[in-house]
């Protein structure tokens, strides 16, 4: 009975976050200090890039970028861009939900991190933070399955090209 309760506990779904950590993070001011003269409301531009990677057996990274641009007239006042990545174990998923888990749950657990360090960043630059708003990662993911879909569809059937010497 022991080897059973085993068994079915080694089988169970597992899904627990190792660590999130802040990847990457850089901030550019071209146009400091002048732009802080600046009376109008800049224009702000923002980006948004999903990926994951497996590390190990059953271990995953999984990381959101979001690069935000502000600019006055034609002049860029910030720039911040931020990778935000946590470590997550994932076992004894389906192959076909692996995926989805990490483009979608995945990423709305790292989000909040990354909206927290992108305004610290803006703020601490002297500018007013910039609150971005909250991400429909599924609706993320659809799209980036349909746009993958897409270019599939639209790639050349044959691409071979030959050389002659």
């Amino acid at each position: 009975m022991s080897d059973e309760i085993t068994q079915a506990t080694e089988q169970q779904p597992v899904f627990q976050i190792q660590r999130i950590y802040l990847k990457d993070l850089s901030l550019e001011q071209p146009n400091s200090p002048q732009i802080f003269l600046e009376q109008e409301a800049p224009s702000i531009e923002i980006a948004v890039d999903v990926s994951a990677g497996n590390l190990a057996e059953g271990i995953y990274e999984s990381s959101v970028t979001i690069t935000v641009t502000a600019k006055i007239k034609d002049k860029v006042a910030f720039l911040v861009e931020g990778k935000q990545a946590g470590i997550f174990e994932i076992r004894n998923i389906p192959a076909e939900q692996i995926d989805p888990v990490l483009g979608i749950a995945c990423p709305n657990i790292i989000y909040p991190y990354l909206r927290a360090n992108i305004a610290d960043a803006i703020t601490r630059a002297g500018f007013p933070p910039v609150h971005l708003t909250e991400i429909n990662f599924e609706v993320f993911y659809q799209q980036r399955l349909e746009a993958l879909a897409e270019q599939a569809q639209n790639a050349p059937v044959n691409n071979v090209s030959t050389a002659i010497n």
